[in-house]
């Protein structure tokens, strides 16, 4: 599949690309499917769920989709949850009622939970494993990339085409990713023949179990980033929050690399610490800006520090686990830090009921300065660990 250390191969590359054009389906959908579910008379109740529902089902689907690549191979579990993403993304024009949308956004989270777990599962199979912090970089950055033009495809195909026009060119993208994928040499490592109820391990992988807990720990500061942003940018007086996305976007795509060649030159400490420090200090900055520039000061900071931690986490998931069970891991991993944006959200929202946002961002300190003293504990530990002579037997 690869020679040497090799990083850019047709594989990786044609994978990337298949990741990219399945991100723009997706993040076409984000800023439309609210306003499509008010068109149909939803109120803001469904509006809410249209981001709970999904999230709740790619939550739940995460444990089982990784005892399933680890048992039945990635290529079938891969094509399975696009088959899903694709009916769900087709569908929505024909659903009838807001019931129905929402009925089908459960399902469609599913498919997400299966696609995004197996990509991540299958990148790490193909990135050699002294340049895998490196290559999540580059993988995540061809994410943010979508992640940056999707909503604006999305809004400009609904606005001066309609409905019909976002569901199919979302699908066709859907399809085009579908394609993709049949063309890319997928081989799991050995051991993964068994039949799901047979094969080794859990749902959970428990060697992934720290560095998930530090991905839910910054999903929750994630979460309340991302979900009420808009809603801040109203409280103070920002009208063009739209810069967020966009700076953050940018500052992402730019540190993916270099933190991943950190990480893999000088180890997880180098890239989760400093990451971690710069995602707390760029709450801090978002909670009193009153400027746009000051919106912006924030986004960057905000796109250095997480756009190191978050895919050095997942690389070092990856190196934390035997190859034949990477599906498990990154089914944990995902699965916490999608716990943490949902819970996130959910907290944070009722303390700025009380607060005001502001200072909700001010409390979601709290989850970075937990995440930071469990690392530095975790490190310590080791540290001494590692020092400790072993006793020599005779």
């Amino acid at each position: 599949m690869k020679e040497g250390n090799a990083l850019w191969t047709k594989e990786f590359i044609i994978l990337a690309m298949s990741n990219f054009m399945l991100f723009v389906a997706f993040q076409m959908l984000i800023p439309t499917l609210p306003v499509f579910i008010t068109d149909k008379g939803g109120d803001q109740l469904a509006v809410a769920l249209v981001v709970s529902l999904f999230t709740v089902s790619a939550l739940l689907v995460r444990p089982f989709t990784g005892k399933a690549l680890d048992s039945m191979g990635r290529r079938p579990v891969l094509l399975s949850g696009l088959a899903i993403f694709l009916f769900s993304v087709f569908g929505y024009y024909w659903m009838a009622s807001v019931a129905l949308v929402l009925a089908l956004r459960f399902v469609h989270g599913i498919g997400w939970g299966i696609v995004t777990t197996t990509y991540g599962t299958i990148v790490s199979d193909i990135i050699p494993a002294e340049r895998r912090g490196e290559g999540m970089g580059y993988f995540g950055m061809f994410t943010n990339l979508a992640m940056a033009v999707g909503p604006l495809i999305g809004l400009s195909v609904s606005q001066s085409f309609g409905y019909g026009w976002l569901f199919g060119i979302s699908g066709g993208l859907t399809g085009v990713a579908m394609i993709l994928t049949r063309m890319v040499e997928i081989k799991a490592p050995i051991g993964m023949t068994q039949p799901f109820a047979a094969a080794g391990g859990g749902l959970f992988e428990k060697k992934a179990l720290f560095p998930a807990l530090l991905a839910l720990l910054t999903g929750v500061m994630y979460g309340g980033v991302v979900s009420f942003i808009t809603l801040f940018g109203q409280e103070v007086g920002i009208e063009n929050v739209g810069l967020y996305f966009l700076f953050n976007a940018i500052s992402l795509m730019l540190v993916r690399p270099l933190a991943g060649k950190l990480f893999d030159k000088k180890g997880p400490f180098w890239v989760l610490m400093p990451g971690g420090v710069l995602t707390g200090i760029a709450v801090v900055v978002l909670s009193y800006s009153t400027t746009e520039l000051g919106l912006i000061a924030a986004a960057i900071l905000f796109g250095i520090g997480a756009g190191s931690v978050q895919p050095s986490l997942q690389a070092w998931t990856i190196q934390r686990v035997d190859p034949s069970r990477r599906g498990a891991a990154t089914g944990t991993f995902f699965s916490a830090f999608d716990l943490g944006i949902g819970g996130g959200a959910m907290i944070l929202g009722a303390i700025a009921k009380q607060t005001g946002f502001a200072m909700m961002y001010r409390y979601s300190l709290f989850a970075m300065i937990l995440y930071l003293i469990i690392y530095l504990f975790y490190v310590v530990r080791q540290s001494k660990k590692a020092s400790t002579p072993k006793a020599v037997s005779s």
